[in-house]
C-alpha cells in the first residue's frame, strides 16, 4: 500500500510511536517511507513535534513533511482559530500525501487524535483525508478500561464512511498489565472486526533510535513487515480465567 492512514482511538496513545514502528520496518525491509503531520497542537515554533519524533526513532532516511503548527494542545480546528491561522483541511492533507507517494514507497500519514476530530470550522476530519485518498486505516488503540467502546466506535464510523481499516494496533502496551487490558487483548479484534497487528511495549518511544530500530519488527504482526503473532501473544498475555470462560462458552454452544 502506497498511502497509509495512523488515527488513534483518542489522543496520547501512542500513534506516534506506532508511526515510527511502521516507519522503521519498511525502511528496514529497503522501502523509502515519508511521513506526514497535517497538523502539530501543543508544540512552540522551534520545538520537536511528532514528525520530528518519527525520524529521531525511525531513522534519518525517513522523510517528514508538518504542513502547520500550531501552540495551544487543542482540536485542530480550535487551535488554528486561536492562533488566528488558516486550518489545514483535509483536501491540504490529502493533497501533500499524494505529492509524497510520487516518489516514496509508502507514505504513512498521522492523524492528530481522533478520526472524527475536527480540523477545520467546515467539520473536515481525518476520516475525510483517508476517503480523498482512498487510503486505508490503521488504528491504534488504548490497552485498558473503555477501549472496546472506543475501538467499537472508530470501527463503525469507518465502515460507515466506506473506509478500509488494516486493524488495530495496541499503542501502549503496559509491562505488568491489569485484567481489563489483559481481557481487552482477547476482545479487541472483535469490537473493532479486524486482526490485532501489534503491541508496542509501553516506554517504547523512550528508546535511543538504534535500539527502537532494532525492536520494532517484534513489535508489528506480518501485515506491517514484523514479525509479531497475535494469537501467540494473546495466548500468553490473556488471563486463564477468561480462556477457561471462552472455551466454556464454545462447548455450550
Amino acid at each position: 500500500m502506497t498511502v497509509i492512514v495512523v488515527s488513534g482511538t483518542g489522543t496520547e496513545i501512542g500513534k506516534t510511536v506506532t508511526t515510527a514502528a511502521v516507519a522503521a520496518v519498511a525502511l528496514a525491509a529497503g522501502h523509502s517511507v515519508a511521513v506526514l503531520k497535517g497538523t502539530q497542537t501543543g508544540v512552540a515554533p522551534g520545538e520537536p513535534g511528532d514528525a520530528q519524533e518519527v525520524a529521531r526513532l525511525a531513522g534519518d532516511a525517513v522523510t517528514t513533511l508538518e504542513l502547520a503548527r500550531f501552540p495551544e494542545p487543542l482540536a485542530p480546528n480550535t487551535a488554528a482559530r486561536r492562533a488566528g491561522l488558516r486550518p489545514v483541511r483535509p483536501s491540504d492533507v490529502a493533497d501533500a500525501a499524494a505529492k509524497l507517494a510520487t516518489d516514496h514507497d509508502l507514505v504513512l500519514v498521522e492523524g492528530a487524535g481522533g478520526l472524527l476530530v475536527r480540523l477545520d470550522d467546515e467539520g473536515g476530519t481525518l476520516a475525510d483525508t483517508a476517503r480523498l485518498l482512498g487510503a486505508p486505516v490503521l488504528v491504534v488503540a488504548t490497552a485498558g478500561l473503555g477501549t472496546l467502546n472506543a475501538t467499537t466506535l472508530t470501527t463503525e464510523a469507518l465502515r460507515a464512511r466506506g473506509i478500509t481499516q488494516l486493524g488495530v494496533v495496541v499503542g501502549s502496551w503496559p509491562a505488568a498489565p491489569d485484567l481489563a487490558s489483559r481481557c481487552n487483548l482477547a476482545d479487541l479484534p472483535d469490537a473493532s472486526g479486524r486482526s490485532l497487528l501489534g503491541a508496542i511495549p509501553a516506554g517504547s518511544g523512550t528508546l535511543e533510535g538504534p535500539d527502537f530500530r532494532t525492536r520494532a519488527g517484534s513489535w508489528l504482526g506480518p501485515e506491517l513487515g514484523g514479525t509479531w503473532h497475535g494469537a501467540a501473544f494473546t495466548q500468553r498475555e490473556a488471563p486463564a480465567a477468561w480462556r477457561a470462560g471462552s472455551a466454556g462458552t464454545a462447548r455450550a454452544q
